[in-house]
């Protein structure tokens, strides 16, 4: 198999895999969270209220999925909206009560998931890891703009 094909297929399958362990850890922790609901709350317990807006730009997730997403955490209690104060047409999303103390405990569950995914890999390995993926995000961004601007 090409390097380059391979390096797609395997990308593809650890991003699976990682995402099935850890809605596994979640369940395993009583967490009542899906991986993509923890990226989402995760992002909000870092940055504050952020717009539905904001959430999709930065998991790069469609509008229509981080309302889906925002649904479920709503009905269990863990976010509620509240209109800007300065556009009324966005919906900044809030953190309640109930979702703040979930923080420690799930933040802990996925720290620990993820020493166990990288135990035995040298530090210097995962710090080459980070660059090369940093590489390649900033590969896909130069590329896409690139594509946006010939379609315009």
């Amino acid at each position: 198999m090409l390097l380059i094909k391979k390096i797609a297929v395997y990308i593809n399958i650890l991003n699976c895999s990682i995402i099935k362990y850890f809605a596994k850890e979640l369940s395993r922790n009583d967490i009542n969270l899906t991986p993509e609901q923890y990226l989402v709350m995760d992002i909000l317990w870092d940055a504050g209220v952020l717009s539905q807006q904001a959430i999709a730009d930065i998991i790069q997730k469609d509008k229509n999925s981080v309302t889906k997403f925002i649904d479920s955490l709503e009905k269990k209690g863990l976010v509620y909206r509240a209109v800007n104060k300065k556009d009324r047409r966005i919906n900044d999303i809030i953190v309640s009560e109930e979702g703040m103390k979930l923080k420690s405990k799930t933040t802990e569950v996925a720290i620990n998931m993820m020493r166990n995914v990288l135990k035995d890999i040298k530090e210097e390995d995962l710090i080459s890891f980070d660059k090369v993926m940093n590489q390649i995000k900033s590969n896909i961004d130069k590329a896409d703009n690139s594509q946006q601007h010939d379609n315009a």
